[in-house]
């Protein structure tokens, strides 16, 4: 795996297709269902006047994002490029032009990384061997030739587009590998198109980097660091990655925890909007995103460069990343009150900054009465009268700077044994 794989921390993730026309869901041939004749049609309506891959990057950049991952193919088969193995393609709609080549060549003018994500499961290729998995028919539809060796060597053969075609890719986002073929053979291949590429853990086999998608693996919140290259995935809203006419948004609170769990431990955030049929983001969708990224671009710095550090603390509530002798606390639970004890820490900082408003935090050491039952009253750390209820709807994250090796003193045979990640 390329070492740039956590050079950037923070991505746009991008689903976007034929599905955009009716707004429900990027799954729609499969959970509506909606029957594949009629879903085809869909390219006859399909035409994204207003797509300006300019636009899409400066709302990515606006949030503090520096890289993209793009659906090139979803599970309904429809592909975002010009295909030389398909007709069913962005270029045979009225639109007509590749919005892949765009987006790459617009990524490629600013430096931005691009990575592709593909589905596996197509309801739409005839040699797709339909067995009544998720993202599949019940059995193949009249006039299919179910071949599952054929349809691995059209996965293959677009894939070598893919690699080929569109200039540097940074991640390969493959999905939902039902039919369970297992063959490393794939890695060796994408890795000799790509060779500083980096594979997710959905394809056939293990790959570079594991995926934790929405608030679904718990090991994610038990886990002091991650052991392993990770990269979670969320959407913006709650039941759909494609753009959905009426959805449910996640709190401003909740996605700025999500993302901070995730970037404190270690691990790379990919954050998914849907555009819109005509190629646009909708309005709350752009301002969703200026906000989260106002919050990031004041609280950044916790996560760049730093190291997971949740040790130097039995506090529960809270995380903290490191670098040198700056320690970040990142309230990344609702605080219960306004202060924040980081036992046994018992030294005070230099300085202690409230990077949300760039304010002073006060800090005090002495002995607190009542911390727990049986526990002594030894000098403790607090950070106090921190502004939660001004503040209720952010994530919290305080910078200490300490006088050099404060921090090391602390250090506990806990703490050694912890791993370092790379940050920004």
């Amino acid at each position: 795996m390329t070492s740039s794989f956590h050079d950037h921390r923070f991505g746009l993730f991008v689903h976007w297709g034929l599905y955009a026309i009716r707004g429900w869901h990027e799954q729609e041939t499969w959970r509506w269902p909606v029957a594949r004749d009629e879903y085809a049609t869909y390219v006859d309506q399909f035409n994204p006047t207003e797509f300006n891959p300019e636009a899409w990057l400066d709302m990515a950049q606006s949030a503090g994002m520096d890289y993209v991952v793009f659906t090139t193919k979803h599970c309904d088969g429809f592909c975002n490029w010009d295909s030389a193995h398909t007709e069913y393609k962005i270029t045979n709609t009225p639109y007509g032009q590749d919005v892949l080549r765009m987006l790459a060549d617009a990524c490629a003018k600013r430096n931005m990384p691009l990575g592709l994500y593909y589905s596996i499961p197509d309801m739409h290729h005839p040699a797709y061997p339909h067995a009544d998995h998720p993202y599949e028919f019940a059995a193949p539809l009249p006039g299919d030739t179910p071949d599952q060796a054929a349809y691995v060597e059209y996965v293959r053969a677009q894939a070598e587009e893919l690699l080929t075609q569109y200039g540097p890719v940074h991640s390969w986002w493959w999905d939902a590998n039902v039919m369970k073929v297992e063959d490393e053979g794939f890695h060796d291949f994408i890795h000799s198109l790509q060779p500083g590429i980096s594979i997710n853990n959905r394809g056939f086999g293990k790959g570079d980097f594991g995926t934790p998608e929405r608030d679904w693996d718990e090991s994610v919140d038990t886990l002091d660091h991650f052991a392993e290259p990770t990269e979670a995935c969320q959407s913006i809203g709650l039941y759909s990655w494609g753009w959905k006419e009426d959805e449910d948004f996640y709190s401003d609170w909740h996605l700025q925890s999500s993302i901070a769990k995730i970037l404190a431990k270690g691990g790379n955030y990919l954050l998914n909007v849907g555009p819109q049929a005509d190629g646009t983001f909708q309005e709350e969708d752009q301002e969703l995103l200026e906000r989260l990224g106002s919050w990031f671009k004041q609280v950044h710095e916790a996560f760049a460069d730093t190291t997971a550090c949740n040790a130097l603390t039995d506090t529960q509530d809270v995380l903290l990343t490191r670098r040198d002798d700056t320690l970040y606390v990142i309230l990344n639970h609702p605080p219960v009150t306004n202060a924040v004890r980081l036992r046994p820490l018992d030294r005070i900082p230099e300085s202690a900054v409230l990077l949300n408003t760039g304010e002073a935090v006060e800090t005090l050491v002495n002995r607190l009465p009542g911390y727990g039952p049986g526990v002594q009253a030894e000098p403790v750390l607090r950070l106090r009268n921190l502004p939660v209820n001004e503040l209720a709807g952010q994530v919290l994250v305080i910078r200490l700077d300490f006088a050099p090796g404060t921090l090391s003193d602390r250090s506990t045979e806990k703490q050694e044994e912890e791993r370092e990640f790379s940050g920004l």
